[in-house]
């Protein structure tokens, strides 16, 4: 019988999000792929650091061994290398015990096909293309943005996962409907629109379905023994804050923790919250988040005509 990845919460990460690649990646930007594929194939034996993203795999794969989540997370290495040098990333996978058990390597080609092949419900990357394609098709994607000084944890396995995941609101949950606003009109007609329009939920967000699929996993967990959290991190503010309520509210979904900032730093909310990752449509806000803890940027849409594009318009139940 065929394994399925039916009711399966599907991860794609790439080898730079799972494992510190930045002297590699100098390599191949520097002396190309020859140089790049060479140096590979010499350490390939050399066991890699943890990256930024490695926590949070680890983390998820860790639900699979709790009773009766058997086989509930799928973590899919996605890689544009070529399969001749996967042997260090194989290696480092399996001295970490991280049961990654699948792979695509495409020698350069698109991964975007795969992503959609593999039904991907979360793909991460430190390739801006890779990732706005994938945002284009519908999938919820991130530019992992690393500290280059950073050490990462997370090799050492927890007793019990402890999974944290934070969210900006506008552009990453919900559309971008209310943000155009504020760019095009300012703070106080944004608020003045939100205001009015407080009982209109938003539309949904590239990372709607995801909180959704999140948000029915938790609900297969006791609240006092919950393994995951997630938390809204939002600059938004009262009276911008009861839209979002009222939105999340009618998705049925759950978010554990809640952060109206008003234009304050998201910096030190999200180290005290721990997040294993942080979603942002805004550079300037991962770059920041990225000292203290992992982030990842979140493209817009292509707007280009004809683009298989993920529609924002459509309404959580229609993305669930």
């Amino acid at each position: 019988m065929a394994y399925s990845l039916e009711n399966r919460l599907v991860i794609g990460v790439s080898t730079r999000t799972l494992f510190q690649l930045n002297k590699e990646n100098l390599i191949f930007e520097k002396e190309g792929v020859e140089a790049y594929s060479a140096y590979q194939k010499e350490h390939e034996d050399e066991i890699l650091k943890p990256g930024p993203g490695f926590s949070l795999i680890q983390s998820l794969l860790q639900l699979n061994e709790l009773p009766g989540s058997e086989n509930r997370v799928e973590v899919i290495l996605m890689s544009k290398n070529s399969p001749d040098i996967s042997l260090r990333i194989f290696h480092s996978i399996e001295s970490y015990g991280l049961n990654i058990t699948r792979a695509v390597f495409t020698s350069g080609a698109p991964l975007t096909p795969y992503l959609t092949a593999f039904r991907t419900d979360l793909y991460l990357s430190a390739c801006e293309t890779d990732v706005q394609a994938a945002i284009d098709a519908g999938i919820a994607a991130g530019i992992i943005c690393g500290d280059e000084r950073a050490e990462y944890g997370g090799s050492k396995k927890e007793e019990r996962p402890r999974i944290r995941i934070a969210f900006d609101g506008d552009a990453v949950l919900f559309s971008d409907e209310a943000e155009q606003i504020f760019q095009e009109q300012g703070l106080k007609a944004f608020e003045s629109s939100e205001k009015e329009n407080a009982a209109l939920p938003l539309h949904a967000g590239p990372f709607a379905r995801f909180l959704k699929i999140l948000s029915d996993l938790q609900r297969e967990f006791d609240t006092a023994d919950m393994p995951i959290r997630t938390a809204l991190v939002t600059a938004r503010s009262a009276p911008a804050h009861e839209r979002v309520i009222r939105t999340l509210r009618s998705w049925n979904v759950r978010i554990d923790e809640a952060f109206f900032l008003g234009g304050i730093t998201k910096r030190e909310v999200l180290s005290a919250f721990g997040a294993q990752i942080f979603f942002d449509d805004q550079l300037s806000h991962t770059k920041q988040a990225a000292e203290v803890v992992p982030a990842a940027r979140v493209p817009l849409r292509s707007r280009s005509e004809g683009s298989n594009i993920y529609r924002l318009e459509r309404k959580i139940d229609e993305v669930s």
